[in-house]
């Protein structure tokens, strides 16, 4: 919900800047303030706001998991959040940051990771209680 309130603030303002200058006749200077207004307004929501709005303030976000690749978990590491994805096709688990702005994207690449999903290898080979030994 912040987010949409972020967003809705800085529209307001760059409305005011053509409100208020197209009265006086200074049109263009009224454009150009409504323009400079968003672009501040998108860098500062970019770079900035995103994330947090998201991890303190109930904002919005998405990400999409990569085609072939399952979710397994997120988690936030300061105001990073981390993605961890597990690809069948390679038994790999690929751990990608989503910082700030997308500007420093750390991954990390665990092969032969098999993580404990359903049908997993590492359930068949778990040991077998034998049923003579638990009734002594």
């Amino acid at each position: 919900m912040i987010t949409y309130f972020y967003w809705t603030m800085v529209i307001a303002v760059a409305i005011a800047f053509l409100y208020f200058l197209g009265r006086s006749d200074k049109w263009k200077i009224g454009f150009i303030g409504a323009l400079v207004t968003l672009i501040i307004g998108w860098g500062a929501y970019f770079f900035h706001f995103q994330q947090l709005f998201v991890k303190h303030y109930g904002g919005v976000m998405s990400i999409t998991v990569p085609k072939g690749q399952h979710h397994i978990a997120a988690t936030w590491k300061e105001d990073h959040l981390w993605i961890e994805n597990y690809d069948p096709a390679t038994n790999t688990c690929y751990f990608s940051e989503y910082s700030k702005g997308n500007l420093l994207q750390g991954k990390v690449t665990i092969k032969n990771c098999n993580p404990l999903l359903p049908g997993s290898s590492i359930r068949s080979s778990s040991p077998k209680l034998d049923p003579e030994a638990s009734a002594r």
